[in-house]
């Protein structure tokens, strides 16, 4: 009996407004392609593809999951003389699964200070919900971040080839790469636990939370589970987090946590304000020879 051939999903990547940062992150996946392999790539900026840019913008490519890349203005960005809104309607209606990579195309990022007034993203403005939210949303995957992970977009499309459902929180993130915080992981959690800080960028040891800024707390991701290049993460090697999957990120005074006589203006995700003054204050009473002799002989 003749087996049944089952054609590959068909992937149409479309950009916006972009730096091409998460077209080169995922470039850097070890087995882009293979992914790569359980898919037909119709259109891809970078990637040799079966159609042209006349025949995207002529609106004859054929699409099942649709990728967006870039902050989403609704007039005056054209490709070959066609608007990338009517582009990325049309596509996305033809789609069966709308994927934003990053954090511009997910919730405005970075261009959308530019022009806050007409440029955010595709179905969120912030957390906000655009005027497109209510016809894409059953088909929305949100990955956020500056740039993703490469691994974060690959386990979405291997999941959505092999037609498992993906659980998303409220603004549709895949609860498997974004259900805890990048501080979760972190190899320093034991130092903000007892509240040392680090006292520069680049060093090994103390927390970056309490005075340069670490958004890890505070921000939704698994750089620190899943580690960049199988090997490191920006805690790891000194650099605080950039909070770069949020909905306002980029924040203003971005390397300072605000604090009020000593204690964070604003709770770490899910701790309650009681909790965290009643174990600051235990922990304040206590001083951990180990870690201040530690920090004390990498001064040094």
């Amino acid at each position: 009996m003749d087996q049944v051939q089952h054609s590959k999903p068909k992937l149409l990547w479309l950009q916006s407004i972009t730096c091409n940062g998460n077209t080169h992150s995922f470039l850097n996946h070890p087995d882009l392609f293979s992914i790569l392999s359980h898919f037909e790539v119709v259109h891809h900026p970078v990637l040799e593809s079966d159609y042209t840019i006349a025949d995207l913008t002529a609106l004859k490519v054929p699409c099942d999951i649709l990728i967006l890349e870039g902050s989403f203005v609704e007039k005056g960005l054209t490709k070959n003389g066609v608007e990338v809104s009517q582009m990325i309607a049309h596509y996305g209606n033809e789609a069966a699964h709308i994927i934003t990579a990053g954090t511009c195309a997910t919730f405005g990022g970075i261009f959308k200070q530019k022009d806050p007034k007409h440029i955010s993203g595709f179905c969120f403005d912030h957390e906000q919900q655009t005027k497109r939210y209510e016809q894409f949303a059953s088909k929305l995957i949100s990955l956020p971040g500056c740039p993703i992970h490469p691994r974060w977009l690959s386990y979405v499309l291997m999941m959505l080839s092999r037609g498992h459902d993906i659980a998303l929180d409220t603004l549709h993130r895949p609860v498997e790469l974004y259900g805890y915080t990048v501080h979760t992981g972190c190899t320093r959690n034991e130092y903000f636990e007892w509240k040392i800080d680090t006292k520069g960028y680049g060093l090994k040891e103390g927390c970056l939370f309490y005075e340069q800024g670490c958004q890890g707390p505070y921000t939704r991701g698994s750089c620190n589970k899943i580690l960049w290049n199988d090997t490191s993460s920006k805690t790891r090697v000194g650099t605080p987090c950039f909070g770069c999957t949020e909905p306002y990120y980029p924040k203003n005074r971005l390397f300072v946590t605000r604090t009020n006589m000593g204690i964070p203006a604003t709770m770490p995700l899910g701790v309650p304000r009681r909790a965290y003054l009643t174990l600051t204050g235990v922990v304040k009473s206590f001083k951990i020879k180990r870690f201040s002799q530690r920090l004390l002989e990498y001064d040094q």
